[in-house]
């Protein structure tokens, strides 16, 4: 009886099996709950015996916590990485983003310019008043009969619009074309809304750009001209058939040799617009914008057109498109719709604002080096230069 009884004070207490059992699947519960924080009781002295004799129960739970470890990392590791492949394409998206903005700034501060030069026009034509002068009713330069114009306004435009845009489409896509042929495109592309714009499209674009800018100024300044001074068409006793305030006429002999400023027009068979245009003569709107058109084509052809199928296929089109301004001009004089000083005048305007605009305002012609560095100071520097030359050409 003693033996039993100190027997079983000394055995330690065990906690029953199936108590362990529940304990750990409890453990096990949890820590799938928890992913980051993971909960184990911590088993007293005489649970540490029942689990040393349980080896598959421990290999079970060290299994399931290095899943878990194993999972977490797992999970970390993709959220970096997604960031990382975000990170770089959200900063593209960006620059594509700032690209097409500063595109969209571009174009609009082009269009915006353009509409400065170009809304006088359209307020010159819709609300200007010339200036209103005399005449003299025997003056001879007055009295030519009205014709309508061989150039008409639809012939103006295609030689005007049309012949230009349509030769800088044509020999801009062939230099794109001998470009890539060669590799020598350009170095720099634009991307507009996800969309790689050709280079061709944008050299287009600059090109005409450049020439509705300089056919908007030269139009501009002859209209200036135009309606400060206000000079009177060959044709125009013809149609504005001048009525003095007493009721006589240019025919009568007591006007001649009389400088008249008070009349009105009776008009008969002349509309608003042509009592309008009488006092429209200097200069003439048709030779400026004839010959901007054309000798900016010209030039624009000397600098960008480089053809070898034949050497005088460019002159002779450079050759063409003057005379076409040359024609039109002549016809203003026998159409008596201007004086020849009007069309001088006009040619010389037109002519002037397109070598201006293809030298100092387009990138046809690139900029010279300065030719003072090259030339020589002194006598020494003379000789030195042709030291140099002699050494360098044996």
């Amino acid at each position: 009886m003693s033996n039993e009884s100190s027997a079983s004070e000394t055995t330690p207490l065990r906690r029953p099996e199936s108590q362990l059992s529940a304990a750990l699947v409890a453990n096990v519960a949890s820590s799938n709950n928890n992913k980051h924080v993971i909960n184990i009781d911590v088993p007293t002295p005489a649970q540490a015996i029942a689990l040393t004799t349980n080896s598959d129960s421990n290999s079970i739970i060290e299994e399931r916590l290095q899943s878990i470890t194993n999972n977490n990392n797992n999970n970390n590791d993709s959220n970096i990485n997604h960031t990382q492949q975000q990170h770089p394409q959200q900063q593209q998206n960006n620059k594509n983003m700032d690209t097409n903005k500063r595109i969209l700034c571009r174009v609009g501060l082009d269009i915006l310019i353009l509409l400065c030069v170009g809304f006088p026009i359209l307020l010159f034509f819709l609300l200007g008043d010339p200036y209103k002068r005399g005449f003299f009713c025997d003056d001879e330069s007055l009295k030519h009969p009205f014709k309508d114009s061989t150039v008409r306004n639809w012939m103006l435009y295609i030689i005007g619009l049309v012949i230009p845009v349509g030769v800088i489409l044509i020999v801009e896509l062939q230099q794109s074309r001998n470009a890539n042929v060669s590799g020598n495109g350009l170095a720099r592309r634009y991307v507009f809304m996800s969309y790689q714009i050709p280079d061709w499209l944008v050299e287009c674009y600059k090109k005409m750009g450049v020439f509705a800018f300089g056919a908007a100024a030269s139009q501009l300044t002859t209209d200036i001209a135009k309606y400060s001074i206000g000079r009177l068409r060959p044709h125009f006793i013809a149609v504005c058939q001048p009525q003095m305030p007493d009721g006589s006429t240019c025919d009568n002999a007591t006007n001649v040799g009389k400088y008249i400023t008070d009349f009105t027009c009776k008009g008969v068979g002349s509309s608003a617009r042509m009592l309008k245009e009488m006092r429209l003569s200097f200069p003439s709107g048709h030779s400026s914008f004839t010959f901007y058109t054309m000798v900016y084509v010209a030039l624009y052809l000397q600098a960008r057109m480089n053809w070898q199928g034949s050497k005088l296929l460019r002159h002779f089109l450079q050759f063409l498109f003057i005379m076409i301004a040359w024609y039109t001009a002549l016809s203003r004089v026998s159409d008596y719709k201007h004086h020849w000083s009007d069309v001088l005048a006009g040619s010389a305007i037109g002519a002037a604002c397109a070598v201006i605009v293809a030298n100092y305002v387009s990138d046809l012609f690139p900029s010279k080096p300065n030719a003072k560095s090259y030339l020589p100071r002194n006598s020494q520097d003379v000789s030195q230069t042709h030291s140099t030359v002699v050494v360098t050409t044996n």
